[in-house]
């Protein structure tokens, strides 16, 4: 045997998988997009397995409220860029696997660029704007996409848009969520999340991964697989191809840091997006319109001459906002306030 594959022995010895498999995964390059509660289990395991080369994209830092689920890091890392410390403990953890970070967000002016280095991706982000994105990139470039969601006690797991043997792609994500940009599914700040669930989720995606790339007919392609951690139950269930056409790539809402908004307020019209009682509890100033109230006040936000900045709790519903903004003026400069204003000091 190889004597740099001794440490994959006992993947190596299971049936069907062997020195022919254990060279697929060394020869192969994957990119995470999200290095959050379903990155870090998922990195691990694939570094662990011997991936070859691991690029790993996120442009968030650590933060206290992450810990309970993002296993990569540690109190003394709050602060510190998530790419940062991931690809420190996982060239600690498989020195022999090339881990490339991105230090940034993922956007339609760069998505393109940065999936073609790759042969699959795996999102493990918690915002539909991004996943959608991801998605289409994905079907434009005809990469496979590994999915993963969780939420609650929740959690899914697919892997989109896989080459079949007739020549056309398995389902992707619009298929199963057509309207997913427009849900308003709290993120796991705001709805909350079980750690153990991203731990499981994280590590079914990895799983889905190494099927793939040692070319497993048993994959989840045209399968959505769901478990709930409460009562135990797990389900597969059949997808199938729509008529959805993805053409081109959304746009990405632009965000503003919190230090940058400070740098610049008095130069942005803000709106505070969230309900009256959160706004009269806590706010960073700016007119209140709730988001299920914008439409009504389109008139208003027609009239403001200078560029809005919008914020919520966790940057979610100001991310819907600005979207619904954007379609109804294409032409005025909106920003999503970036995390929102959860964690800033009061």
């Amino acid at each position: 045997m190889n004597t740099s594959f001794e440490r994959y022995q006992c993947q190596i010895a299971l049936p069907g998988f062997g020195t022919a498999s254990q060279e697929l995964l060394k020869n192969a390059r994957v990119l995470i997009v999200g290095m959050g509660g379903l990155g870090c289990p998922t990195a691990q395991y694939l570094a662990s397995s011997g991936i070859g080369t691991l690029g790993i994209a996120d442009d968030d830092t650590v933060s206290l409220s992450n810990l309970h689920r993002q296993i990569l890091y540690s109190p003394e890392d709050v602060g510190v860029y998530k790419v940062d410390v991931a690809a420190k403990r996982l060239e600690q953890q498989n020195p022999s696997v090339s881990i490339i970070p991105y230090r940034l967000r993922i956007t339609s002016s760069n998505v393109m660029e940065l999936i073609s280095e790759f042969d699959l991706i795996i999102e493990g982000t918690d915002n539909f704007e991004t996943k959608c994105l991801l998605n289409d990139a994905c079907v434009l470039a005809g990469k496979p996409l590994v999915y993963g969601a969780i939420y609650q006690h929740e959690g899914q797991v697919s892997i989109w848009n896989v080459l079949q043997k007739d020549g056309t792609y398995s389902p992707n994500y619009r298929d199963v969520f057509p309207n997913a940009e427009e849900s308003q599914v709290p993120n796991c700040r705001e709805g909350g999340v079980i750690p153990t669930l991203a731990g499981i989720v994280g590590c079914m995606q990895a799983n889905e991964a190494i099927k793939y790339l040692i070319g497993s007919e048993e994959t989840l392609a045209g399968k959505l697989w769901m478990i709930n951690v409460m009562n135990g139950k797990t389900q597969i269930i059949k997808l199938r191809k729509t008529s959805v056409q993805i053409t081109d790539l959304p746009q990405t809402v632009q965000l503003v840091s919190f230090e940058e908004f400070k740098q610049n307020q008095n130069k942005f019209e803000v709106i505070d997006v969230r309900t009256k009682e959160e706004h009269q509890h806590f706010n960073i100033g700016g007119k209140n319109i709730p988001l299920n109230e914008l439409e009504s006040h389109f008139p208003f936000i027609s009239s403001v001459l200078s560029p809005i900045i919008i914020y919520c709790q966790s940057g979610k519903r100001s991310v819907d906002a600005v979207r619904k903004i954007k379609k109804q003026f294409p032409e005025k400069e909106v920003f999503s306030l970036k995390n929102g204003i959860g964690e800033i000091p009061r």
